[in-house]
């Protein structure tokens, strides 16, 4: 992943900061010096600091205002800012989320140990418009949110919720850990909030504006949806309880774990379907979702290269800066040993001439070092989409449960079917009829009847997802559109603006040592 570590080690930024290179007068030479001779970064000159193909020039500037000394982070965050939750058109666009003061509390246990386990809390803060509401949440909170939008909006291309990264928090320290998981929520939150439908939900209100901790619903604790349904399997399998899925469970995955001989008839259902020699009752017949469907994987590989030839980018860059900074730190070394040992004019001279080398290279690292950090924020947007590919993958896999959850109910309801067909058939040759034949009928028919219902809210459910997946398709391929557009422009504007200031630097220093040449003639 992309990050903004890549900048030089501190202990050479110290270094550079400290530099004093004064000019023959003692003063700034012109190249970024100010009166007391550190080296300051450019600044803008009046004129535009972009070439004149670049088109807008209102696009450039914003971005190059980053170079003055006056506004930087403003101008980072105003364009960040802009370039987030683009083609959301919600009411989002005036809600702002912010996650900030980790604090550490103690785990409230019935343990007789003293000290128990710890755990850390977030300030979430939501402004809409004049009003504020501050929530303090954990990251368990979190999870839960993040499985009630699953079961609640199945077939939306919801945001993929933060890992609980285990072994990060074993590895880094703590408080690098806290503070990389406060980023990575503050993203994630605000990545719910600008989704058309997810930022209106009555789950994501409660999360952000209910005070106090956020209850752990029955319907979302896997582990007693998981007992619950250990209790139900040996009265499902003696016949002391319907084996007919529930209607409450039918529009929710089977691995909830609610009913585990439901699990159990969907994975033999899936084997069937892929190793089975007939051909499931219910089928995908939506070609053009498949399509689109194989599109999308190639799209997600192809993804995937570029955003590590954007890391390798990203990785060069840092580099070049480092490289950068330590030749003008050699020069300036160099510099200061001729100055200090010389004893003829044309060392001092010399001395002068590297000095203006040093200049030249510590400023072309700090320009690296923008520049990079523009890079980062532009083709970060590559690696933010590998994550939305994941949520696409997420809201393929509704889909494709809600179907093996209608193609199991349908091949139940076939095997109904033909039990009381072969049960009449055998009654009938018994005169008089057969009382337990008859009484066992009776009881399929009303399997077969609530298992037709549930088949209608499975069929209506698969439906309602595919036109969830169909509309998120839309959304997303409109989103990306306008964000690769505003993602290639920032980077190519800040290439080509960084270069030229880059060369103006060593036209500068060509400048000063164009009286080689004369003196050489």
């Amino acid at each position: 992943m992309m990050n903004q570590d890549h900048v030089l080690h501190a202990s050479q930024d110290d270094e550079m900061e400290s530099l004093v290179l004064h000019d023959d007068n003692g003063n700034g030479n012109g190249n970024g010096n100010d009166s007391s001779g550190n080296i300051q970064q450019p600044s803008q000159s009046p004129k535009s600091p972009f070439n004149s193909f670049l088109d807008p020039p209102s696009y450039a500037e914003a971005i190059f205002t980053s170079f003055d000394s006056n506004g930087h982070d403003q101008t980072l965050e105003q364009s960040s800012r802009s370039g987030t939750g683009s083609g959301s058109g919600s009411e989002s666009d005036c809600m702002q989320i912010s996650v900030s003061d980790p604090q550490e509390e103690q785990e409230l246990t019935n343990s007789l140990v003293p000290g128990g386990s710890s755990y850390h809390t977030y300030l979430i803060t939501t402004r809409t418009g004049k009003s504020e509401v501050g929530v303090r949440r954990r990251f368990r909170e979190v999870v839960t949110l993040s499985e009630r939008l699953s079961e609640a909006y199945r077939g939306y291309v919801i945001p993929v919720r933060p890992e609980k990264s285990s072994v990060e928090r074993k590895v880094m320290q703590k408080e690098e850990f806290v503070e990389q998981r406060r980023v990575a929520l503050e993203k994630y939150l605000r990545k719910l909030v600008s989704h058309p439908v997810i930022g209106k939900s009555e789950e994501l209100r409660l999360f952000l504006e209910v005070q106090g901790k956020l209850p752990l619903m029955r319907t979302t604790d896997v582990a007693s949806r998981m007992l619950d349904g250990a209790v139900r399997l040996p009265r499902q399998l003696f016949g002391s309880e319907s084996v007919a899925v529930d209607l409450n469970d039918v529009t929710q995955p089977a691995r909830s774990g609610r009913d585990l001989l439901r699990i159990f008839k969907e994975l033999k259902q899936s084997v069937t379907n892929d190793w089975g020699a007939a051909k499931p009752l219910v089928v995908e017949e939506d070609r053009e979702f498949m399509d689109k469907k194989d599109k999308l994987m190639e799209f997600e590989q192809q993804l995937s290269n570029v955003s590590q030839q954007a890391e390798s980018l990203v990785k060069f860059q840092q580099d070049m800066g480092e490289t950068m900074g330590e030749l003008g730190l050699a020069f300036v070394k160099l510099t200061k040993f001729e100055s200090e040992e010389a004893e003829f004019e044309s060392q001092r001279v010399r001395a002068a001439d590297m000095r203006n080398v040093a200049t030249a290279a510590v400023k072309a690292s700090r320009l690296y070092r923008e520049l990079n950090t523009q890079t980062i924020k532009h083709l970060d947007k590559l690696h933010e989409y590998l994550g939305t590919m994941l949520a696409i993958n997420n809201a393929f896999s509704d889909r494709s449960s809600a179907l093996l959850t209608v193609q199991t109910l349908s091949s139940e309801l076939a095997s109904l079917h033909s039990r009381i067909e072969k049960l009449e058939v055998a009654a009938s040759r018994i005169f008089g009829g057969d009382k337990t034949r008859m009484r066992k009928i009776e009881e399929l028919k009303e399997a077969v009847r609530v298992t037709e219902s549930a088949k209608i809210c499975a069929d209506r459910e698969y439906e309602r997802i595919k036109e969830n997946n169909r509309s998120e398709l839309e959304r997303i391929d409109k989103e990306r559109q306008s964000d690769f557009q505003n993602m290639l422009r920032g980077f190519v504007v800040n290439q080509a603006g960084y270069a030229e200031k880059m060369a103006a630097v060593w036209e500068k220093l060509a400048e000063e040592t164009s009286t080689y040449s004369s003196n050489n003639s």
